[in-house]
């Protein structure tokens, strides 16, 4: 019984200590970008005292910044960060599409405000909050419910802002939080 609990300890206090570290390389690496902005400059003796005051404030406070922070984690940032300039394009796009809407001389009869209901089939929280963020920031459609099963009810200005939808949206979102079909 002894040997079991030791070889839980030991196993826990190694992923403990692989986190930890990643913990403090991401705390140095954030320290140290922000030493090189603010100063400026890059005289050696200035990066020498760069590296080691970033090093030496990571050491004592990198459960303070990034606790907890995780290899899976840094990749969804990282696959976050990918999906942002193609949604800001989206956004433009949409943009675009209002304008021809609004001063077009037939603009009665292009407006065709409805709802539309479909299940998306994303499972956690955060990729159906960022999903449903994602469809109220495209101009032309607003996110009304988003429940927890997935399922949505959004609000379209016309059919071409709502023959999209879920789509590509949904499939890059779940690409970036890893919930791929």
């Amino acid at each position: 019984m002894k040997e079991n609990r030791s070889e839980k300890k030991g196993t826990w206090s190694s992923k403990k200590s692989g986190s930890a570290f990643f913990s403090f390389f991401v705390t140095f690496v954030f320290m140290f970008a922000t030493w090189i902005i603010l100063s400026g400059k890059f005289d050696p003796l200035l990066l020498g005292l760069g590296l080691f005051s970033s090093a030496l404030v990571a050491w004592f406070f990198h459960d303070l910044l990034f606790a907890g922070v995780s290899m899976k984690q840094a990749g969804v940032f990282i696959r976050f960060c990918r999906y942002m300039p193609w949604l800001v394009m989206e956004i433009i796009k949409a943009n675009f599409h209002l304008l021809y809407l609004v001063f077009h001389p037939r603009m009665l009869q292009l407006i065709d405000p409805h709802i539309i209901q479909f299940q998306t089939g994303l499972k956690s929280d955060i990729a159906i909050t960022t999903l449903a963020n994602a469809i109220t920031l495209t101009p032309g459609t607003v996110t009304i419910t988003a429940t927890s099963e997935g399922g949505f009810r959004v609000h379209s200005i016309d059919r071409k802002s709502a023959e999209g939808l879920p789509g590509v949206m949904r499939d890059r979102v779940a690409h970036v939080y890893g919930e791929n079909r």
